[in-house]
């Protein structure tokens, strides 16, 4: 998924976390919005998570191509 997705998701998860802050009226209101505020880092840390995958995942291909090209064939279908 694009970053602005995550940014997106935890700007709505702090957003929902002020509402429900401020007008909640159930007795637990103000934990349950300070857990729904507790979402906006977990949706970015997955977001840095996955951009960090998609690097490893780069590196390891690009890695895979040069030893292709030291052996004589290429494992990763570039060709």
């Amino acid at each position: 998924m694009k970053p602005m997705y995550y940014l997106v998701a935890a700007a709505l998860s702090i957003m929902l976390s002020i509402y429900v802050f401020i007008f909640g009226t159930w007795a637990n209101s103000q934990l349950v919005a300070i857990f729904i505020g507790l979402w906006a880092p977990t949706i970015i840390c997955l977001g840095i998570f996955n951009i960090l995958m998609n690097i490893h995942d780069e590196m390891c291909c690009a890695h895979k191509r040069i030893e292709g090209r030291q052996t004589g064939h290429d494992r990763c279908g570039g060709g």
